[in-house]
């Protein structure tokens, strides 16, 4: 992490009744949405509490500290029978307090590192009152929830930090900052050593920058000496220029290029978090580090670069360079470490948000329960995934008449961008080994209505945390 970096800690306590200093936060049902603010009271309006969805009331809650926080409230009371409505007026205790602390925790999260403090100091909330009674499991799930909204806010920070101050390199030292103190190896290998194992498809991505590529390696063993690992696998493009097949300057968001890392500071603290929270499982993250930028020396259309898994791959389009970096990340997980399930976590296409809009990550597995399990576990953590069709119709379109694969499609590339993209992958990923591509372009920037500050939105790491438990 940047010396700079402000990462905000709330304090999250249980208490029996309302603290004098503290401001409470009703919802009141009613036909408007507004906010009104008297007397220690903060009336929020809303509609249909005892119908509202799992997703919806994690957005009310966090609407609750968002309210608060724009009007220098600092301190924050919340009933629990109150919020025991709708989607959570069933489920257990431990899986209400969990999800509670963790929204209540992102909510507070504004990228600040970057402004000069006001005298008066910044709106945040700096403590929440939980107002109930919880037994030793609930205020334990209080504790892990708010841990790994921690965790999601500090993957924020490293995607909404400038590509100038994120670069490869530095993005490996936030690894191993993220990871000190833990039960955590931290690894990184050169551009020298992954020229050795053979990863030309990585380099020849990074070619064009003076910033050298990283390939960063965390491993976790909280599970059982013989078990084989969850291996998280995150792309790590800290800018992208699109290469030579440049992004254009208006409608290319090319000014959002710097939370082209996204995934790979997602797989950084879902790692830390199950560190954290000492879950009994053996964890791989693994992140490959690399700028796509333009220059003399970039890789170039029509090039055929050398993968660490022997097969050969044409460039069509420079701008289609993370799928390249994660097949040698892919090889390399395998190759090194025999994993029981692979996921690898991208932004890697336009096309998803074109199929998805901007609320829901894509899923696609070669497996359909594996898949579904995934959108499942999304519903539970509050990162929707929705499924799309790995299908193998669209292999004919990545063939290549120059080499063994194209890192596009030759036939119909207007099409299907979102999975042409993971059946390239899948080359890379053998076909005993369990493996799920996420496709998070749709959810790397926060949505209107999300009740986040702009910017990153630190997911999936709430859904890689509930996959590493789960799966």
């Amino acid at each position: 992490m940047l010396k700079n970096a402000h990462v905000p800690r709330i304090g999250i306590e249980v208490v029996g009744k309302v603290p004098s200093r503290a401001t409470t936060v009703h919802f009141e049902e009613r036909d408007d949405d507004r906010a009104i603010e008297s007397k220690g009271v903060l009336m929020i309006g809303y509609k249909g509490l005892d119908t509202i969805s799992r997703r919806e009331w994690m957005r009310l809650v966090r609407r609750g500290i968002r309210e608060a926080q724009a009007r220098k409230i600092t301190h924050v009371a919340m009933l629990a029978h109150e919020l025991r409505k709708g989607a959570f007026s069933k489920v257990g205790e431990s899986d209400f307090c969990f999800a509670l602390a963790t929204n209540a925790a992102i909510a507070t999260y504004e990228f600040r590192s970057y402004k000069t403090a006001p005298k008066e100091g910044w709106r945040q909330v700096r403590e929440l009152y939980i107002i109930g009674a919880f037994s030793p499991d609930g205020r334990r799930a209080l504790d892990q929830g708010f841990l790994v909204g921690h965790e999601t806010n500090a993957a924020r920070e490293l995607a909404n930090t400038p590509a100038g101050d994120m670069t490869p390199t530095n993005l490996a030292a936030a690894a191993r900052t993220a990871c000190k103190g833990l039960p955590v190896t931290t690894k990184v290998l050169g551009e020298r050593e992954m020229k050795k194992l053979g990863m030309g498809a990585l380099l020849g991505v990074s070619r064009g920058s003076t910033e050298d590529a990283q390939l960063i390696i965390l491993e976790y063993r909280g599970g059982a000496k013989d078990e084989r690992p969850i291996a998280i696998v995150g792309k790590g493009i800290t800018f992208d220029s699109g290469g030579i097949n440049i992004k254009p300057s208006h409608g290319g968001s090319l000014e959002e290029m710097h939370m082209d890392m996204s995934g790979g500071a997602a797989v950084i603290h879902a790692v830390a978090a199950a560190a954290r929270l000492k879950l009994k499982r053996n964890v791989v993250g693994i992140v490959a580090a690399a700028e796509n930028m333009v220059s003399g020396s970039s890789y170039r259309p029509g090039d055929i670069l050398h993968s660490m898994s022997g097969k050969t791959i044409e460039v069509l389009n420079t701008d289609a360079e993370g799928r390249l970096v994660l097949s040698d990340a892919l090889t390399y997980v395998q190759k090194k470490f025999s994993p029981r399930l692979v996921i690898d976590v991208a932004t890697l296409t336009g096309a998803a948000a074109v199929a998805l809009g901007t609320y829901a990550s894509a899923v696609l597995s070669r497996d359909e329960k594996l898949s579904q399990r995934v959108r499942d576990l999304g519903d539970r953590s509050g990162d929707l995934a929705w499924p799309l069709p790995l299908a193998p119709e669209l292999n004919a379109t990545i063939k290549s008449n120059r080499a063994d694969i194209a890192n596009i499609a030759t036939v119909s590339p207007r099409y299907g961008g979102t999975i042409e993209g993971a059946v390239f992958l899948a080359h890379f990923v053998e076909e005993k080994t369990p493996w799920v591509h996420i496709d998070i372009v749709p959810r790397m920037i926060a949505a209107p209505g999300d009740n986040l500050a702009d910017g990153a939105t630190g997911e999936p790491v709430r859904l890689l945390v509930e996959c590493i438990r789960e799966l």
